[in-house]
């Protein structure tokens, strides 16, 4: 996985698509069990704050690229599908890359 962060909008729209999967995973994964099965409500908290504001990243993103007419309205419904499906962005990067060539 090549990202280009300064130059390439497209590819930070993919590592907030990545970064909001490992987050979404880490909330389901670990974040939630420790709630119910640990009684511990602080570790939802922080990683659905965490998770919250990666995701309103991704959102911020998937509209810049709408914008600027990078991706189309179809490819940013599937991104955006794809951020709330768990392991979805992990599968999705591939196409990703794909449709930035």
């Amino acid at each position: 996985m090549s990202l280009d962060l300064k130059n390439q909008p497209f590819d930070r729209l993919r590592l907030a698509s990545l970064l909001d999967g490992v987050s979404f995973v880490i909330l389901l994964g670990i974040a939630m069990p420790l709630k119910y099965f640990a009684d511990l409500p602080l570790a939802v908290r922080i990683v659905g704050s965490i998770h919250g504001a990666l995701f309103l990243a991704l959102c911020w993103f998937l509209l810049t690229s709408l914008l600027d007419k990078r991706l189309s309205f179809k490819h940013c419904v599937i991104v955006f599908v794809c951020a709330v499906t768990p392991l979805a962005p992990f599968f999705l990067d591939h196409k990703l890359k794909a449709w930035r060539d």
